[in-house]
């Protein structure tokens, strides 16, 4: 594993920042307007790598500062008022450009592995012809 200033990295698992990030935060808030904490829920349940609340947060912020979401302050509910966020119509825009990518992305991906399934599909049938 790859050091650098002195710390080991302890994980492989990826982490879900960025432009992904992003993209799913949008993706979550096209059905229906939701709390930053409702989002970082469904980040975790939804079976993406894992991210921070406080990446989340500042995700909210950035897509709030680039015109992607937008947020007012709900005080319906008993308890502090929490800040509930909508995507913008600038928002839909950039997910679907997104999916889009994703969709392209995918399509190479998947032409680029393609050739990983072959050895293992050839393994086990090597593997059924000693058995029987």
């Amino acid at each position: 594993m790859a050091e650098s200033a002195g710390r080991k990295r302890t994980t492989s698992e990826p982490r879900l920042h960025g432009e992904m990030l992003a993209t799913s935060l949008l993706a979550f808030l096209k059905g229906c307007n939701a709390y930053g904490y409702q989002l970082s829920q469904q980040l975790s349940e939804s079976g993406l790598p894992q991210s921070d609340s406080g990446t989340v947060y500042r995700a909210l912020r950035q897509l709030e500062s680039s015109g992607f979401v937008s947020s007012f302050w709900d005080t319906s509910d008993q308890g502090p008022a929490r800040r509930m966020y909508s995507l913008t119509a600038a928002g839909e825009l950039f997910l679907r450009t997104w999916i889009d990518a994703l969709n392209r992305y995918q399509e190479v991906l998947t032409g680029a592995l393609a050739g990983f399934d072959a050895p293992a599909a050839t393994e086990d049938a090597s593997t059924e012809e000693e058995v029987t």
